[in-house]
């Protein structure tokens, strides 16, 4: 079931303990676009379906990626999309964007995708897995 846009932002702003939606947007709009460019098939197709449709056109257009980003990578790129961020700001938005993802789609879903990428997202997921 496709989440509405007011329930998606408003998950992401209280994880991120945003001021306003306009700032849990922006993240949500840099992580999701970061995010597609490391899922692919069917997987991507799935979590876009579950996605608000604005933010599903974002992950389904990501930005572009020469190789899979290590989970500090992932950070330090989201960090360069954002202004004013730093590392530290950007490990906060990067996880209240991806846990709020993680509460949309279930563990099932939730699995496939941390298949498709380098170890270590789970954390940033808020979803550590054993080891």
């Amino acid at each position: 079931m496709t989440l509405r846009r007011e329930a998606f932002l408003d998950h992401v702003k209280e994880r991120g303990e945003y001021g306003t939606a306009e700032e849990a947007e922006r993240a949500a709009r840099v992580v999701l676009a970061l995010l597609g460019a490391h899922l692919v098939g069917e997987v991507r197709a799935q979590l876009a379906a579950r996605l608000p449709e604005d933010f599903a056109l974002i992950l389904l257009n990501p930005l572009q990626s020469a190789e899979p980003l290590s989970p500090e990578r992932f950070v330090r790129a989201t960090a360069a999309w954002i202004e004013g961020a730093t590392e530290q700001t950007a490990t906060w938005d990067v996880s209240a964007v991806l846990s709020a993802v993680a509460d949309t789609v279930g563990d099932d879903l939730l699995g496939q995708i941390l298949l498709q990428l380098p170890t270590g997202y789970d954390l940033l997921f808020g979803r550590p897995q054993p080891t």
